[in-house]
């Protein structure tokens, strides 16, 4: 299946190494895609536990549907991707969510993970 035709699924799983334990940390969360880049937004920034985790060990697993793909993350910093990013991820959950997710889409952190697609 190709990736971009899970772009409709409403949410994917990311799992990252914990910092201090080394276990596996699977959370459910938002994402869109740019073959072959899935992005997410964190909400509580750089402090959230996910982003502490992949800043630490940057290799992760993501999970869209029944898909499961390896991948490196990376906090975006400014640039195309980042503003790309941001906009792909308000242009897909806007239209079904209740509130106005704007200042969601231009204050959270913005990560890039990059797949490694077989």
């Amino acid at each position: 299946m190709a990736l971009d035709a899970l772009g409709d699924e409403p949410f994917c799983y990311l799992t990252t190494i914990g910092r201090r334990t080394g276990s596996r940390r699977t959370i459910e969360i938002w994402f869109a895609i740019r073959t072959p880049t899935v992005y997410l937004l964190s909400g509580d920034g750089a402090g959230a536990h996910w982003v502490r985790n992949l800043l630490s060990e940057p290799e992760v697993e993501v999970r869209i549907g029944a898909a499961s793909f390896a991948g490196r993350a990376r906090v975006l910093e400014g640039g195309a991707e980042e503003a790309a990013a941001r906009q792909l991820l308000l242009e897909k959950y806007q239209p079904t969510y209740a509130g106005d997710l704007t200042g969601w889409s231009r204050t959270s952190l913005p990560v890039a993970v990059d797949l490694r697609i077989p």
